[in-house]
């Protein structure tokens, strides 16, 4: 062939007649069509037109249609391989193509086509790669395409940090984090696929510590002084009398002359512990470094020998365990959502009723939801047909918002049900703080743990209704 040959004679020709076997082409039909709509798709997102926020859609755009592409780039080559193997074998190669030299300008002019279209793929490749690994680190990846995280996810949304992205509290920074992250996450894809997973699903040893994750917006030492918290709740009775306790909270830190005190201020320093149990509700073994260097280890009673297990750092995470995914009980559920004014408190026992709806068991979210509806309707319609006739609204109000509260605390399927998942934000609920400070946790020396009330709290207002406090601040 003459070296002043035409740009398809020497370089797409040859290529174009190798790969012209069923495998290339099959392999080229997909290699298009995968291209095509992953920068089709790209273009939208660029400009914000379009687009759907199903977490589904980008699994198949940002993971399955890569792969897709690259596969029929492989098909592409395998099928030219074959068919010149072939072609060789049986000696039916046409003359006039180059032999695979270097020193034919030919065969230069189709390895600089084949770099640029490799340039080309490795462009589409590496950006497709990118977004497919930026996607898994969304929100929208982790806690809505996959179905095991669906209670985590629920109590996400409705949380403080909800627009904290899950990826900052649950990989750490550098590159070791993110390995170990996309490993921990490989294996978690591996137990969905095989159905080994945990039920319910729990945060152990799969948060960072708070150095890396919490205190990159948090400062803990920062003196954050006395709050005060209301607490309203409704009793059993016809008409969901009201009543209100008020609690000043030593939050504390330190002040601005170094000096520490309150909650936060008792907590910083080195303090180490040993649980025994893997939810850490049992902590039989403290040991505490002050400023000074001086140690101190605290046994709690009845325990004999050394306590054996792992000696864990503590951080902000032992107290604030739930900061992401809490859930309530349904008594504080349900009063939050009547102070807020729904179940209104003008229909006849809708804390009881609501409070025995929303407790029951049922044999899944969508059964329970269904019945709490129309168990509260019938109630009223039967029992109060008056105020059926007359707040019709407020009822079928009432029964939307408490089949939200059960939908959103409890997942039979996961096992996830009211309690599970322990709160170690104070003491009413689980045991919290008294899993430390209830008086049993001593030295040798025989100094104990404080378990005195007053150095975390003062309970002003306790269940009165209609506190003077309350009319004298103006929030009555």
């Amino acid at each position: 062939m003459p070296k002043g040959g035409s740009f398809r004679e020497e370089w797409i020709r040859p290529f174009f007649f190798y790969a012209n076997n069923w495998l290339s082409l099959l392999g080229a039909a997909i290699t298009t069509s995968s291209a095509v709509v992953l920068i089709g798709f790209w273009v939208v997102s660029v400009f914000g037109h379009g687009g759907s926020s199903n977490p589904y859609i980008g699994i198949v755009l940002f993971l399955l249609l890569p792969g897709v592409f690259v596969a029929g780039l492989i098909l592409i080559a395998i099928g030219i391989v074959v068919r010149r193997t072939f072609l060789t074998a049986t000696d039916q190669v046409p003359s006039f193509f180059p032999e695979v030299s270097l020193r034919d300008p030919v065969f230069r002019h189709a390895c600089v086509f084949a770099a640029i279209a490799t340039f080309i793929n490795f462009v589409i490749v590496g950006t497709a790669s990118y977004r497919g690994v930026a996607y898994m680190d969304t929100v929208s990846f982790c806690g809505a395409s996959c179905h095991v995280m669906k209670p985590e996810f629920t109590a996400y949304r409705v949380s403080p940090h909800s627009r904290v992205a899950c990826t900052e509290c649950h990989v750490a920074p550098g590159l070791g984090g993110y390995i170990h992250a996309k490993l921990n996450g490989t294996n978690q894809l591996f137990m969905v696929m095989t159905h080994s997973y945990p039920r319910p699903i729990t945060a152990q040893d799969k948060v960072p510590a708070a150095a890396a994750t919490c205190l990159n917006c948090h400062n803990p030492t920062q003196f954050a002084g006395d709050k005060l918290l209301i607490q309203k709740s409704y009793a059993d009775d016809e008409l969901n009398s009201q009543s209100s306790s008020l609690t000043v909270m030593h939050v504390g830190g330190r002040d601005s002359f170094s000096r520490l005190s309150g909650i936060h201020g008792a907590h910083t320093g080195k303090i180490e512990y040993v649980s025994t149990d893997t939810s850490n509700q049992t902590i039989p073994w403290i040991r505490k470094t002050d400023a000074n260097g001086a140690v101190t280890e605290f046994t709690s009673a009845g325990v004999k020998a050394p306590v054996a297990g792992q000696i864990r750092l503590m951080d902000c995470i032992d107290c604030h365990n739930r900061p992401a995914h809490s859930f309530d009980t349904p008594e504080d559920a349900l009063n939050k959502k009547m102070a807020q004014g729904s179940p209104s408190v003008s229909l006849p026992f809708a804390h009881k009723e609501g409070l025995a709806l929303i407790k029951a068991s049922y044999g899944s979210r969508e059964i329970g939801e269904a019945q709490i509806k129309s168990e509260l309707i019938t109630f009223y319609r039967s029992q109060y047909p008056a105020v059926w006739n007359t707040q019709r609204p407020q009822i079928d109000q009432a029964a939307k918002t408490l089949a939200e509260i059960y939908a959103t605390n409890v997942f039979p399927a996961m096992n996830v049900r009211w309690g599970t998942h322990p709160n170690n934000i104070g003491h009413n609920n689980s045991p919290g703080c008294f899993r430390c400070h209830d008086g049993n946790h001593s030295s040798k020396s025989g100094v104990a743990i404080s378990n005195d009330c007053s150095a975390c709290h003062n309970l002003l207002v306790s269940d009165e209704q209609h506190p003077k406090l309350l009319t004298d601040l103006g929030m009555q």
